[in-house]
């Protein structure tokens, strides 16, 4: 099976390139991609709490802590403690930080419009159907439950 052939590899192929679109769009205006999906994921009025946003980006805790340092750096968000619960700290929003979210939600809402222009919506309904299932199987996490590596034949082991 070649790369090509492969689900992954469309997928990783897929995501670099719309990660490296997003990513010129947002360097237009002195942010990252990461940074417009954490500004598209924060709750304008009531701030959002910062433990929720990691898992609503299938981010690792540390990566957030990085992203938030330097969103708080260009002054695009600010940390208040929560009024109900003071162990907990609400992420909110700045000027600069409403601002670079509605830029992030146009540059997604324009991406996903010339997508719908181009690709009928039946083959889009395939799509997320087959991206769904994808996803449970892999969060299912029993995909290798009965997986056992296949000898490797003699010329194979000797190559390695």
């Amino acid at each position: 099976m070649t790369p090509e052939e492969t689900v992954d590899y469309n997928i990783k192929v897929a995501w670099h390139a719309i990660s490296r679109m997003y990513n010129t769009q947002a360097a237009k205006h002195d942010i990252t991609t990461s940074i417009g999906f954490v500004l598209l994921n924060i709750d304008q009025e009531n701030g959002t709490p910062a433990t929720k946003i990691a898992p609503l980006l299938g981010l690792e805790t540390r990566s957030l802590t990085r992203i938030l340092r330097s969103m708080e750096e260009k002054g695009l968000i600010y940390k208040q403690a929560d009024r109900h619960d003071k162990r907990s700290v609400r992420i909110f929003l700045t000027e600069d930080g409403l601002r670079n979210k509605e830029i992030s939600r146009q540059t997604v809402r324009h991406f996903n419009l010339k997508v719908r222009e181009d690709i009928p919506q039946s083959e889009l309904d395939v799509f997320f159907r087959v991206v769904g299932q994808i996803t449970t199987m892999i969060e299912g996490k029993t995909l290798y439950d009965n997986f056992k590596l296949k000898p490797l034949r003699s010329a194979e082991s000797s190559a390695a």
